[in-house]
Parts: structure tokens; C-alpha cells; sequence
């Protein structure tokens, strides 16, 4: 899944209502607005079956691990040819970060091949034409990922083998089941494709947060993650590069019109509960470039935030009110009060569970506004701002300053708020 904090503002992109939370929220204000990536047999059989066995192992407590180990494999033959020469297919190709990521490669003259629905975007609202315009320079390739046999059809009508697989793929909604489908399902269908068309590396767009998964979608993700790095084990002409990002700029800005307005910044607890190194999507989709052909990130878990000192929400506001010229002026909300409407929450979907993703969705919101989005320290427990890699020249005051600017154009939180 997408997600994107900023303090207290989530943002899921998702199409889905989340009328209880919305309610509950505007009980406590009510000016804020919160929202919130033709081969041979493989050296080892591919069981098909396993992409659906996920609804049977979801349930299973997975701990989060430090970087595996795993044997240097040879550079894959792709990895001397030139640029143009290399075919990378994208996935997720449409999402936030996966256009960035098209754009990106196109610019570094890869052969990218786009994988795009129909119609793209929340709700299919993005039309055939539009995709085209979004992804100019790639060759674009319109399938659905959710489907194995869909996706290898299209592939096979290309007529092209494949080099690299990028995926970009994140579930829209965060909700039990659309984070399998999408985290999990979906991306191991993109690799098991990719590889039948000779796709010898696999770039993953994860997220830092899998560290210490309570989630659904960060069991999904932990899942496929596992199974890419077990690929790779087994087969030393393939390799990985595994992609774990911070905060994205565009979920920090929900709040940049109101305190302009002369709103108060809305935070949880003191403010300091968590604190994050984010990145911009440009920078990002620089890294995941970076991945194809570096071969320094062979087989690694890449934890990466943008430059500059990790940034609590109490700073982030404070940084805002500096640029906006104003004086401070800060909501407070106790973190309690997410906890009593998880509580809530819980007791209902043992009632109705059609509300199970209502409940997840709270479990989100709760997850982001206490957890930092910072590389874990196996050895202490804590989160460590100096253990998580800095890339890339944009910073958040850069950010803040042309949001103020130019507003959120082109940073569309989405339709799904979560307070």
C-alpha cells in the first residue's frame, strides 16, 4: 500500500469510506483536513499454487529480520549491454512513485515497458489516453497484474524478452484482503512472469515500515519478500534489490494550506512520538534506478531517506509556521484516543465482520502516528536516524516552500483520509 504520513495525516489512496474514523476525528477538529514499482525453465520448479496460498498463511506472526545474507551472484549478462538495450518492465507503473520511476528510466534511455490497466488510477478514472500521456517514452503494455495468465499473455504478445523487473505495486486501500492481492499476489505474478521471460533481477518497491509488522499489508510484503530472497538463493543467475523508502514528501504537505490559512498544526501526543528522513519521490525513483544496473546493491535490503536530519512532527511544524512567517500554533491530540477507537473497532468486526477493513484502516492510522519511519536497530530496539541512509538533494523545506506556493497540484493526496 501507498501510505503516506505526516504527523497525524495519513493519506491510503484508496476509494473506499471510512465514514466511523472521519466522524470520530471531526469530533476534535473540525478544520483539518487528515489524509494521510522468452526464458527457460527456472533452476527450480515454479509451483503456481503457492500465489494463492497466501489466504491460508496471513494469519501467521511474521518478525521482522536485519538485512539477509546472501552469496554474490555473477552480474547478469544485461548488465553490459547499453541502456537502450535493456529491457526493464515496470509495474505499478501508474501509482505515485511508479510514474516517477517511468519517467526516470526513460530519461536514463532504458527500453521500459509499462505495465498500465486499461483504466488506470482510484476507480479506473484515468483513461487509455491519459496513461499514454503519463508515460510518455515507454512502451506501454495494458494488462492487469492480478491475473498471472492476463499478464503473461500480454507479455508474450510483445514479442520481447525481459531483462529487469521493477515493481512499484502497492495495495490503494491497505485492507486485509486488497493487501494481499496487490502486495503479495500481484507481485509475485510480476515476477513469475518476468522471469518466464528471462528477467534475471528484480528491483522491489517495499516500505521501512515491514521492520515491525503489525499490519496486514507489511505481512503481505514481508511474505513476498522472503520468497524473492529465497529465489535468489536457489538460483545464482538471479538477483534482487530490495527497496525500503521513508516518508514520502507529498504526505507531510496535507497540512501546508491550513497553517497558511492560519489553522493550528494538528499532532498527536507532545509531537515527538515518532520522526521520519523523507524523500522525495524524485530522489526515490532516482534510487530505484540506481538498483538496475549498480552492482553494489545486489541482493541487499535498501533502507533510504532523503538528506537532512530525521524530522518529528513537532519540527515539521515548526518548520511550516518559520516559512509561513507566524507564531506557532499547535492541536494536541492524545494518542488515547486512537486506542479507544481501535478498541471500538475490534469489538465491532467480532459483531460485523464486514468491518475488518474498518478496523485495519484504524490500526493504520494508530501504527503511523506513534512508529518512526526509521531504520530499526536490531541490537537496541530503538528506531536510529544515524543508521538510515541519506539520498538524494531535495529536502522538506524545499517542499514546503513550493506547496506554499503552488499548492498540491500534482500532489494529490488521494480520496482515502484517515485521522
Amino acid at each position: 500500500m501507498s501510505l503516506c504520513f505526516s504527523s497525524i495525516v495519513f493519506s491510503l489512496h484508496s476509494a473506499k469510506n471510512q465514514s466511523f474514523l472521519t466522524r470520530f476525528s471531526s469530533q476534535f477538529t473540525n478544520q483539518a483536513k487528515v489524509s494521510s514499482v522468452p526464458y527457460g525453465s527456472p533452476s527450480s520448479p515454479l509451483n503456481l499454487s503457492e500465489i494463492f496460498k497466501f489466504s491460508k498463511e496471513r494469519t501467521k506472526p511474521i518478525s521482522a529480520s536485519a538485512t539477509p545474507t546472501a552469496a554474490t551472484a555473477s552480474p547478469p549478462s544485461f548488465r553490459g549491454k547499453n541502456p537502450k538495450d535493456i529491457n526493464i518492465l515496470v509495474v505499478g507503473a501508474t501509482g505515485y512513485i511508479g510514474k516517477f520511476v517511468v519517467k526516470e528510466l526513460v530519461n536514463r534511455e532504458f527500453n521500459v515497458i509499462a505495465v498500465s490497466r486499461e483504466k488506470s488510477g482510484i476507480r479506473g478514472k484515468v483513461s487509455k489516453d491519459e496513461t499514454l500521456n503519463q508515460l510518455k517514452g515507454a512502451n506501454v503494455c495494458f494488462s492487469d497484474v492480478t491475473h498471472l495468465d492476463t499478464l503473461e499473455k500480454s507479455l508474450e504478445n510483445l514479442g520481447v524478452s525481459i531483462d529487469v523487473v521493477v515493481s512499484c505495486l502497492a495495495s490503494r486501500s491497505g485492507g486485509v484482503k486488497d493487501s494481499w492481492k496487490i502486495d503479495y499476489e500481484a507481485t509475485k505474478n510480476s515476477l513469475v512472469a518476468g522471469r518466464r521471460r528471462g528477467a534475471s533481477h528484480f528491483v522491489l518497491l517495499s516500505a521501512i515500515c515491514v521492520q515491525k509488522p503489525l499490519l496486514e499489508f507489511q505481512r503481505a510484503k514481508l511474505k513476498f519478500e522472503s520468497e524473492l530472497i529465497r529465489g535468489a538463493e536457489e538460483d545464482n543467475g538471479f538477483t534482487y534489490s530490495i527497496v525500503r523508502p521513508t516518508a514520502f514528501f507529498k504526505s507531510l504537505g496535507g497540512q501546508v494550506e491550513l497553517v497558511k490559512d492560519g489553522k493550528p498544526y494538528v499532532m498527536f501526543g507532545d509531537g515527538k512520538l515518532c520522526a521520519c528522513k523523507p524523500i522525495s519521490e524524485a530522489d526515490l525513483a532516482s534510487f530505484i534506478s540506481d538498483c538496475v544496473l549498480s552492482e553494489n546493491k545486489i541482493n541487499q535490503v535498501l533502507p533510504i531517506g532523503g538528506p537532512g536530519k530525521a524530522l518529528t512532527p513537532l519540527e515539521q511544524g515548526e518548520l511550516l509556521f518559520r516559512l509561513v512567517g507566524r507564531e506557532p500554533k499547535f492541536l494536541k491530540v492524545p494518542i488515547e484516543i486512537m486506542d479507544f477507537a481501535i478498541g471500538v473497532l475490534d469489538f465491532l468486526v467480532k459483531i460485523f465482520p464486514s468491518m475488518e477493513d474498518t478496523a485495519e484502516f484504524g490500526k493504520i492510522g494508530r501504527y503511523y502516528a506513534a512508529e518512526s519511519m526509521l531504520v530499526l536497530d536490531p541490537e537496541t530496539g530503538e528506531y536510529n536516524a544515524e543508521k538510515t541512509p541519506s539520498y538524494g538533494k531535495d529536502t522538506l523545506e524545499e517542499f514546503f516552500e513550493t506547496v506554499l506556493r503552488e499548492g498540491m497540484a500534482g500532489q494529490e493526496l488521494g480520496e482515502q483520509t484517515i485521522f
